[in-house]
């Protein structure tokens, strides 16, 4: 009898979904780790370099301290109780635990919680929102996930009701867009990034595409906007969010704005607006625009990828809309509570004043510092090879280089059946131990190719993936001259 479940009968919608930033390139990393595991020194090289994928921890860096003693002494609150604990942690992330405890149904974080997230942690995230922002904001629209990704999907669901149903998605784009996109059955309507402008996001683009979406039959429900840019590390200027914000309303399309790189600014003509204070700074309230704003504990300096924290917080929805969202985050019952936590920790950090204050900026600014640093150093490094141009990273973990490939590559690509970046992507790997992204999973300009490399290896590391690269790169560029 013929197997009842085969790739022929699965749904289409998960066939026709990708994942580039966990896909070919990595099942191979992940391959050769094993050999070097089981046969060391059978390749050239002595470790594999995940610059995949914004995966901090997995790569060196350190939890915040405060944090973690905090979600310590909650997560086992016998602690609490034993004379030696003032020897052992801070004054403050001891108050802090007791203060979270109190705010949770029998001080237990093994318990499911209100499927929002815990009342008391929204209630500070809000607190945290409205310091950041200067405007109101309440803990009824805060809604806790496992991460930002769980939101992004909540809202496809919601928003897409067929394959006539349009998101307008920058081009490049973190493909967790069009792969949700993809799993609900919609259409992916593309806008272009300016690459000769430093990404820049031009509204008389979007608008084409808006236009020429619609005239095809198209109901283009929102757009997504992700600041800072992933894969692309541009930071938008505040007037670009202005102009952003009145075209969503005048289109009438949600803006579904992905901020989860907001501590991540690297250069000082730079700073990160949130678009919920865009939005309230042009005097438009809740009749006028319907906002979902995205933040996640596993990137800004805290990394904490791991444990799956983050919120969305949702504004401009009218009450029966936001009884669906509510009916569709019940589903899961709700996030997992270290997360929660968390998500409450890095809107509420240390204050000056309070024990762990110096320790806490110290290690904050040292991270930021670092990468900072990285993002220079890998920046300038591209930019110094024939064949390669880069552009600033202004903001979240990731360069993303433009490839100007020989013709004799982009035919052997072909022979192997792979789009050129993916070919050389390959090929770095199998040289250096390198993982990089090729541009083809986040899409770009048709006959351009580039890659996503993180800026996460450890600083000490930096000088060899220069070296290893630059080697590799210079070898390729011979090897397919034209």
């Amino acid at each position: 009898m013929a197997a009842t479940v085969a790739v022929e009968n699965l749904n289409p919608k998960v066939l026709k979904c990708e994942y580039a930033v966990r896909g070919e390139i990595v099942i191979h990393a992940q391959r050769l780790q094993q050999q070097l595991q089981t046969q060391p020194g059978s390749l050239p090289f002595d470790e594999i370099l995940y610059c995949n994928i914004g995966n901090p921890q997995s790569l060196g860096q350190q939890p915040v301290t405060f944090f973690r003693e905090v979600l310590a002494l909650c997560d086992h609150p016998y602690l609490l109780q034993r004379d030696e604990i003032k020897s052992l942690f801070s004054a403050d992330s001891i108050s802090r635990a007791k203060q979270i405890l109190a705010s949770i149904p029998g001080k237990a974080t093994g318990a499911y919680s209100h499927s929002q997230g815990i009342k008391g942690l929204r209630d500070t995230i809000a607190a945290g929102i409205t310091s950041r922002d200067g405007f109101p904001a309440n803990a009824d629209d805060i809604f806790l996930t496992d991460g930002a990704s769980p939101g992004v999907h909540l809202m496809m669901q919601l928003l897409i009701r067929n394959e006539k149903d349009g998101i307008l998605v920058p081009i490049p784009q973190y493909p967790l867009y069009s792969a949700s996109i993809a799993l609900h059955g919609g259409a992916l309507v593309p806008y272009y990034l300016n690459e000769s402008t430093g990404w820049g996001l031009e509204i008389s683009d979007v608008k084409k595409q808006l236009e020429d979406a619609r005239s095809k039959g198209i109901d283009v429900r929102a757009l997504v906007v992700i600041n800072p840019g992933n894969p692309t590390g541009q930071v938008l200027a505040e007037e670009n969010q202005y102009d952003i914000v009145k075209f969503c309303k005048n289109e009438g399309l949600v803006l579904l704005a992905d901020e989860v790189y907001q501590e991540n600014i690297y250069v000082d003509n730079k700073k990160f607006h949130s678009f919920k204070k865009i939005v309230r700074s042009l005097g438009y309230g809740e009749e006028d625009l319907p906002l979902v704003s995205y933040q996640s504990v596993s990137k800004g300096y805290y990394g904490e990828c791991g444990k799956r924290g983050g919120y969305m917080e949702i504004t401009g929805f009218s009450a029966p809309v936001r009884e669906q969202i509510y009916k569709i985050a019940s589903v899961n019952l709700c996030s997992n509570i270290s997360g929660q936590i968390l998500a409450s920790l890095i809107m509420n950090p240390p204050k000056a004043g309070d024990e762990s204050y110096a320790s806490y900026k110290a290690e904050k600014d040292g991270i930021i510092a670092s990468l900072t640093r990285r993002a220079k150093s890998l920046e300038d490094a591209f930019n110094k090879l024939d064949g390669i141009t880069c552009n600033e990273a202004e903001g979240a973990m990731y360069l993303f280089p433009q490839l100007s490939l020989p013709q004799k590559a982009i035919e052997a690509a072909k022979a192997a059946n792979k789009a050129p970046d993916a070919f050389y992507a390959l090929r770095l790997l199998e040289s250096t131990g390198i993982v990089v992204v090729p541009g083809s999973g986040f899409g770009q300009v048709p006959g351009t190719w580039h890659f996503r490399c993180t800026i996460l290896p450890q600083e000490e590391k930096i000088p060899a993936i220069i070296s290893r690269f630059k080697v590799f790169h210079e070898a390729f560029m011979a090897e397919y001259h034209d």
